[in-house]
């Protein structure tokens, strides 16, 4: 499942760096949390949709990946990050 282009905009710019960023492991994060509610959702209530399964475990890999990376690398941004997505430790 992906996320409609205006909500998509809107968090790109709540947690950009910078006026053109777009790819920073922060906007990654908040997409991919973003992503994974969605899925989670539509999983509640389509129990056997296995594939929409696997693309969830994928972005929780993915996400928790970048997340190591900010944790090792920026802990100030890592903070921020799990502070403003809501995310446990």
């Amino acid at each position: 499942m992906s996320i409609a282009r205006t909500p998509k905009k809107k968090l790109i710019t709540k947690h950009q760096m910078h006026k053109k960023d777009t790819g920073s492991p922060n906007v990654q994060v908040a997409i991919l949390s973003k992503e994974i509610a969605l899925l989670t959702t539509h999983l509640q209530e389509h129990k056997g949709d296995f594939s929409a399964r696997k693309g969830l475990l994928g972005k929780v890999a993915r996400r928790r990946k970048l997340l190591n990376y900010l944790k090792m690398n920026l802990p100030k941004e890592y903070q921020a990050v799990i502070e403003a997505n809501k995310l446990k430790k």
